[in-house]
């Protein structure tokens, strides 16, 4: 229809189009922040509201004491560790001083008899104990350390297993609220639908017709785009469900509307000429005539054959004569191309086929 409409009025529908467009954007941008909120509807779930809380309190602490006194003795350890090896250093250190110094001397035939024998053993026997009681402080930590960590894991384990159960109560509550915020999305969204449904049918070619189309994208953009991607799954068969019944309901829509564009066509085929071409906008006609079609029944029509003067499928006139100079020029034209002889002055046609 583009080629049939004065320039102005392409650059007016352009901007109207462009009018359009920004009114959906303000609306979605509107639409979108009052959907986005609508979770805050509902109250934050946390998996602590589906536990025994004491009893997860009592858990928790045992963790933490677990893990306290495993870092202690771990600390601990690391201390006793040092002491035995300052003990394990001395020890050796003086036993092989107490070698080198039973090889340079000779010794008596009685140790009892000899004093610093004696007293360089007491003090070796000293060192080994002292060695065996690092060597127990350090196996009393690691001991320590071992316990701590057994019951750090074993309360956990038992956390764990009842915050498993908590956030299987969590998830299942949380299903309920993603189902409920899709009621909300829903109740939003199906009267936006309706109105532009009805928008649709009624108000679409009226005057207001940029804010209709706008608010048209908007509605669709609500269900495409903040519905149909928070639709409840439950193993496909909802969303399988709900895309049956759109295609039957618009595929109903399609048939009856094609029915009826039929049964209209066949009424204004039964028509005279005359009528028919009244019955037809000016603009619509010019359209159909530029993309090689019949305007009054749509189908293909060779425009170009200088013998063609009415449609072979439904008999409506497309060309006739200028009653002034007698031009050949289309039947639709409100001034003939040549003289410029308006169409009211009269023009001069062949007998019309007689339509079936």
């Amino acid at each position: 229809m583009s080629k049939s409409l004065r320039l102005s009025e392409k650059w007016f529908r352009r901007g109207l189009w462009l009018v359009a467009l920004v009114f959906a954007s303000f609306l979605i941008g509107l639409g979108g922040t009052l959907v986005g909120d609508l979770p805050k509807v509902e109250t934050q779930l946390q998996v602590d509201d589906f536990l025994d809380k004491a009893a997860a309190q009592t858990l928790r602490k045992q963790v933490r004491d677990a893990r306290d006194a495993e870092q202690d003795a771990q600390t601990a350890l690391e201390q006793a560790q040092l002491q035995r090896s300052k003990a394990q250093s001395e020890s050796r250190t003086a036993r092989d001083s107490f070698d080198s110094w039973l090889a340079t001397r000779s010794v008596t035939q009685r140790a009892d008899q000899d004093p610093e024998v004696l007293s360089r053993t007491q003090g070796l026997d000293a060192l080994r104990i002292n060695e065996r009681k690092t060597q127990q402080a350090v196996e009393q930590q690691q001991q320590a350390a071992l316990d701590a960590r057994q019951a750090a894991a074993a309360a956990t384990d038992r956390l764990h297993d009842l915050e498993a159960s908590g956030y299987e109560l969590m998830r299942v509550e949380q299903r309920k609220v993603e189902l409920r915020v899709f009621l909300y999305r829903l109740a939003l969204t199906l009267p936006l639908l309706a109105i532009a449904g009805w928008l649709f049918v009624k108000k679409r070619k009226g005057t207001y017709w940029p804010f209709v189309w706008g608010f048209i994208f908007f509605a669709l953009f609500a269900f495409f785009v903040e519905l149909v991607p928070y639709l409840p799954s439950y193993g496909g068969y909802v969303r399988y469900v709900v895309g049956i019944a759109i295609t039957a309901i618009v595929g109903r829509y399609a048939i009856l509307a094609l029915n009826r564009y039929l049964e209209r066509q066949k009424l204004a085929e039964a028509m005279p000429d005359q009528e028919r071409r009244k019955e037809l906008s000016y603009d619509v006609a010019l359209a159909r005539l530029a993309k090689s079609v019949c305007p009054g029944c749509e189908r293909p029509v060779d425009l170009k054959n200088e013998k063609i003067d009415f449609c072979p499928h439904c008999g409506i006139g497309l060309f006739d004569h200028c009653g002034q100079c007698s031009t050949r020029k289309s039947a639709f034209a409100k001034f003939c191309h040549a003289c410029g002889t308006g169409a009211e002055s009269g023009s001069s046609t062949a007998s019309p086929a007689t339509p079936a």
